[in-house]
């Protein structure tokens, strides 16, 4: 049957064709909005998309979507599923998954901006009916977006769209530092279509860059690099986002390396210290300390998402105040970078070591009190809505 698909429990599975309605000339972050349309419906799933709605089988299953809106990819996403559906933007209906038959008076009906000609049996849903109110990808809580799309909208629109690739939980200089410059640079790379992957490798290579000075003692110089870095590691995860680049050779090139990266960085950062002037005692001790606590630490949030179904630090507004601050590289980067402009690199990273000891223990004690309190009951994250 065309475009019917189903799910091996039998419901119902992604919609594979869509129509788009209408036409815009606006842009955003560099794309037309047909192409940004047809971008989200391919990660939908919606791979088939026309423009007019001749040749419809009238058991298939169809979106049809406004061009001059602008929807958050999770609207589009679980319009794709829920034949049946109607997405309303103040009231008029902007977006359906019906099937063929259906399909002319609903695109009339989206035209017309007339929710009550919407075919018998098509609901309609606000955002929040449809998408829900919290993000689980990002966690955080936060009613999907649809704007009406036209050249005063635009700026709403990509701050909305960039918004909504933040995390809610992350460390304080990615949520507080870097999300007014990272949105510029974005928005500079998408005009000229820069792909996330180029940025990424950018990253890497002063990845190596800050290694090889912290090895030879050039703190500062190292420093810069990896503030750069840093930022880089910001700017390529929010480019895949909101121009929809996102591919799974990137992700784990991306995630990659931040994953292995930041404990070779502390380890050079001591070895670098005798060419400083700086020579250290218990060297060895403090590296297995720095890649010990690492990978525990990294363990333990392995252990808590297995055990209760959730991120250790989406659980109490405690556990993603301390995601803030817990020993990852931003926060320690915060400690070394102070240390290093007054000339006592070797004080900085002593602090840092104490710091990841100090985590390691944060996070065992929140494993302990997460069991305890499953003992009384369901234990859900407080971002949770639901």
């Amino acid at each position: 049957m065309d475009g019917v698909m189903t799910t091996k429990d039998g419901g119902p599975a992604a919609a594979r064709i869509a129509v788009l309605l209408g036409r815009s000339e606006v842009r955003i972050w560099g794309m037309s909005a047909q192409e940004r349309l047809t971008r989200q419906l391919g990660r939908a799933g919606a791979t088939d998309v026309r423009s007019a709605l001749d040749g419809l089988a009238p058991d298939a299953q169809v979106l049809l979507l406004k061009v001059d809106h602008a929807y958050e990819q999770r609207l589009v996403d679980a319009l794709a599923i829920r034949p049946g559906a109607a997405l309303l933007a103040e009231g008029a209906p902007v977006a359906a998954h019906v099937t063929g038959a259906q399909a002319e008076a609903t695109a009339a009906a989206l035209l017309a901006g007339d929710a009550a000609a919407l075919p018998a049996g098509v609901e309609a849903l606000d955002s929040e009916g449809l998408g829900g109110s919290y993000n689980f990808k990002l966690r955080k809580r936060e009613v999907a977006y649809v704007i009406p799309l036209n050249p005063g909208t635009v700026a709403e629109v990509e701050n909305r769209s960039f918004a909504g690739s933040y995390k809610g939980v992350t460390d304080l200089v990615t949520k507080y530092v870097w999300p007014k410059p990272a949105q510029i640079v974005t928005k500079w790379c998408a005009e000229r279509r820069i792909t996330p992957n180029a940025v990424t490798l950018v990253g890497l290579a002063l990845v190596f860059v800050a290694f090889w000075a912290f090895w030879n003692g050039h703190y500062l110089s190292g420093l810069v690099a990896a503030w750069i870095m840093t930022f880089l590691d910001t700017v390529d995860g929010k480019l895949a986002r909101v121009t929809l680049t996102s591919s799974k050779v990137g992700d784990v090139m991306d995630h990659g390396i931040d994953l292995v990266h930041p404990p070779f960085w502390w380890w050079a950062w001591i070895v670098g210290l005798p060419a400083a002037g700086l020579p250290v005692e218990h060297a060895g001790l403090m590296v297995f300390i720095i890649f010990a606590g690492y990978i525990l630490q990294r363990v333990e949030e392995g252990i808590f998402s297995w055990a209760f179904g959730m991120h250790m630090h989406v659980w109490r507004p405690f556990d993603s105040f301390f995601r803030l601050i817990t020993a990852r590289r931003n926060p320690n980067l915060l400690i070394l970078t102070p240390f290093a402009l007054i000339g006592r690199p070797d004080l900085g990273m002593q602090i840092v070591v104490v710091w990841i000891v100090i985590c390691f223990v944060v996070h065992l004690a929140q494993i302990v009190q997460a069991l305890a309190a499953r003992r009384r009951g369901p234990i859900t994250s407080w971002l949770d809505a639901a």
